[in-house]
């Protein structure tokens, strides 16, 4: 398959400057109407009981795709996708797994690193060498008497 560049110079190589001069237009009209859109999440919500009812809510009055919503509340579809189907983030407990696995995830972003041991380097060992099979001696056949 030939990229653009590829069937630009082929254009060139053979003199048509008629489709030259429409693929340009076409260029042109695009970064005319060209829009810069936002980033999918310009900041990470964090999850809490009322951001899971709402999310609970755009799904069911509307029907805006979990990617939809995810972008409109600011967390990623995995979090819709807990959200709709296991009910995750509805209670404030802090006995729930989810929360469980986020403070983990804090206390883990806190604790300093740990220094990683240095590995010794491993010594350069000898490899015992094989005993060499013994040659073949010549075997002799009835024409050789």
């Amino acid at each position: 398959m030939a990229t653009l560049k590829e069937f630009e110079d082929a254009l060139r190589e053979q003199g048509m400057n008629m489709a030259l001069a429409i693929l340009q237009r076409l260029r042109d009209r695009d970064r005319a109407t060209r829009t810069v859109r936002p980033a999918r999440r310009l900041t990470g919500q964090k999850m809490t009981p009322e951001l899971a009812r709402s999310i609970l809510e755009l799904h069911g009055s509307t029907g805006m795709t979990q990617q939809e919503i995810a972008f409109k509340v600011g967390v990623n579809q995995g979090r819709v996708n807990e959200v709709i189907k296991h009910g995750k983030w509805l209670t404030d407990d802090p006995q729930a797994p989810e929360a469980i696995a986020r403070d983990k995830a804090k206390a883990r972003l806190r604790a300093e690193p740990k220094p990683r041991p240095k590995r010794a380097k491993p010594e350069m060992r000898v490899r015992p060498t094989r005993a060499k099979k013994p040659e073949r001696q010549g075997e002799l056949s009835l024409g050789d008497l």
